[in-house]
């Protein structure tokens, strides 16, 4: 079990946007040289951001700007933006375990509970970090830098 890299992708989009808006026109391209990516895959992630009204952009300028304040952004929110997962199970099973052996016939009732809690865990951790807890702790890193 992976989550894409579109998750932690986005996170630097809203850093980048945070530490370099007010000085920078911040575009795809942009993005995509401190992400170390292609600008194509930049957008996508953008253009899933703003499907779920995290973020506005502004065709032409480069203009990206949250929809909300960043105390109000949690990382669960960008999670669900970006990495969409499968009828909302992080957890996939193979599809036909053997009826006529005792395991098999039993794998989902023995673990469907305990991953959906543990699902549970991940996403209700996610939403005690924000954008907000980024923005302090890039100031923090930045400060001692110089």
């Amino acid at each position: 079990m992976q989550i894409s890299s579109r998750f932690t992708v986005a996170l630097h989009i809203f850093c980048c946007v945070d530490t370099f808006g007010d000085e920078y026109k911040v575009t795809s391209d942009f993005l995509a040289s401190s992400i170390n990516t292609n600008p194509v895959i930049i957008r996508r992630i953008l253009g899933q951001l703003k499907s779920a009204g995290l973020i506005e952009v502004a065709r032409g300028t480069g203009g990206i700007t949250p929809t909300r304040p960043l105390s109000e952004i949690s990382f669960y929110d960008v999670y669900k933006a970006v990495d969409s997962i499968e009828d909302d199970e992080l957890f996939r099973f193979h599809e036909n375990p053997n009826p006529e052996c005792p395991v098999g016939r039993n794998i989902h009732k023995l673990l469907n509970d305990k991953l959906d809690a543990i699902q549970k865990a991940m996403e209700d951790e996610m939403r005690n970090y924000t954008i907000e807890d980024l923005h302090e702790e890039m100031e923090k890193l930045l400060a001692n830098e110089a």
